[in-house]
């Protein structure tokens, strides 16, 4: 990874932590807490890829573990976002450009569903129950719910933030010149408008160079 990626990456991560932390895990909602850390992870996933994404996310998910006051064993929650960034980053654009919001919430939705199962999983493994006395119906139904909730706010503004980091403006207003240009010689090259008026432009002044030839050709039997 770049620089540019990991100074990034690590400030939003350590962002979304102490937000995670001191805000969402004190609202006390029923069932799931939003998880902030995983919508930064799925925003960075979606711009850098699998192979970013999933380093991204076990770091994300290793502080996460470490930070007070984490209750469970440590590499748990790296492990989980480790695999939902792996995944998320396959189903990266290939332009990098999204065209609807409905793609990133089908994602949002299924890496909620994901970690919670994969969380659970991981604990029943280790011997942690807590999934089984609160219900993991609720757990996997109010984390898909908050999630997409929050989903709008967060996923949005990382990646932006993302692509940003990743792309040069000079660059891009470069590209984007070269883009229109093979635009515009694409279209007189596919027998458009363009084509039949350059065309008769041809014609025009072919005909106006035969007839100057004629005069010429008169003054001179002359």
């Amino acid at each position: 990874m770049r620089v540019n990626r990991i100074l990034l990456s690590s400030t939003l991560v350590v962002v979304a932590l102490v937000l995670q932390v001191s805000v969402l895990a004190r609202l006390h909602l029923p069932g799931a807490v939003p998880d902030l850390m995983l919508l930064t992870v799925l925003g960075l996933a979606l711009v850098y890829g699998h192979v970013g994404g999933a380093l991204v996310g076990f770091g994300a998910g290793l502080l996460a573990d470490l930070a007070p006051p984490a209750d469970h064993a440590a590499g748990r929650y790296a492990l989980v976002l480790c695999v939902i960034g792996y995944l998320a980053g396959l189903v990266k654009p290939e332009t990098g450009r999204l065209k609807s919001a409905t793609g990133p919430m089908i994602v949002v939705a299924v890496a909620a569903l994901g970690s919670t199962l994969l969380y659970a999983g991981v604990g029943a493994l280790v011997g942690d129950t807590a999934a089984r006395h609160v219900g993991l119906g609720s757990l996997l139904f109010t984390a898909a719910l908050y999630d997409l909730l929050l989903a709008p706010f967060v996923v949005p503004g990382v990646m932006a933030l993302a692509r940003r980091a990743e792309n040069d403006p000079l660059a891009e207003s470069t590209s984007a010149a070269a883009k229109a240009t093979d635009i515009s010689s694409g279209w007189l090259s596919g027998g458009t408008g363009l084509r039949i008026g350059g065309q008769r432009n041809g014609l025009r002044a072919a005909r106006a160079r035969m007839a100057k030839a004629g005069r010429i050709k008169g003054v001179k039997r002359l």
